[in-house]
């Protein structure tokens, strides 16, 4: 669904990106790990078209996005929940989700397996997003992101600053998103054991470079935890 091949960006003279190059399957769970300052979030703004990739390649559905602007990688299939979540708190619930839906026909629905998978967000549809919990609005977040049905969903540390019952209804959506096998999920984690529970593949970046991938299942056996501690 994603393939991007040596992506590079730079900040003034700082080469923050430097040859990045990853596939993202349908129907899996790619993990993108690392610490603070190496590059993910520039790498998440490069995919979304929010910051300008100096060189390389970014292909979707087998198109090449690389220099499209952002509301046309939206439009062709491409949700993004950002880091920090970046809901409109002055917007009720109700039309935050609807936001999500503003590259669809007026009057879509929004999709019940939002609902289903957050019930909370039915419960509070009248609520402004500003007088949510941090949980829920990640949930808000992520629903938002769905509702025009995106074929990839990148979510940047979706697991910050929320409490542990609702990074267990989280891992469940993404794992269940993942199962549907409609959708490529690329996820950037910091939470080990959140990224390890769900990641089909990771990616481990550092300065700026993929330095190591491959199977979810070797993540223990390739050492990531210590690498990420380090």
């Amino acid at each position: 669904m994603l393939t991007v091949e040596n992506l590079n960006q730079y900040y003034g003279g700082s080469h923050i990106l430097r040859n990045v190059g990853f596939t993202a399957p349908t129907g899996q769970v790619t993990t993108l790990l690392g610490r603070n300052g190496v590059g993910k979030t520039t790498l998440l703004k490069c995919l979304m078209g929010l910051v300008p990739a100096k060189s390389g390649s970014i292909v979707f559905d087998g198109k090449d996005v690389t220099h499209a602007a952002s509301h046309a990688r939206v439009k062709a299939g491409i949700g993004y929940v950002p880091q920090g979540r970046e809901i409109f708190p002055r917007l009720t619930v109700e039309e935050n989700l609807r936001m999500g839906l503003a590259t669809r026909p007026a009057g879509t629905p929004i999709p019940e397996r939002i609902f289903e998978m957050f019930p909370v967000l039915k419960q509070m549809m009248k609520r402004r997003g500003g007088d949510l919990s941090g949980g829920q609005q990640q949930q808000l977040a992520i629903g938002r992101a769905l509702a025009f049905g995106p074929r990839l969903l990148i979510l940047d540390e979706p697991t910050e600053g929320i409490q542990p019952s609702i990074i267990k209804d989280i891992e469940r959506a993404i794992r269940s998103l993942a199962e549907e096998g409609s959708m490529a999920i690329l996820l950037v984690e910091q939470y080990y054991d959140f990224a390890r529970s769900l990641a089909d593949q990771y990616l481990l970046m550092e300065r700026g470079e993929i330095i190591r991938q491959g199977p979810g299942a070797d993540m223990e056996k390739d050492g990531i935890r210590e690498l990420l501690s380090v």
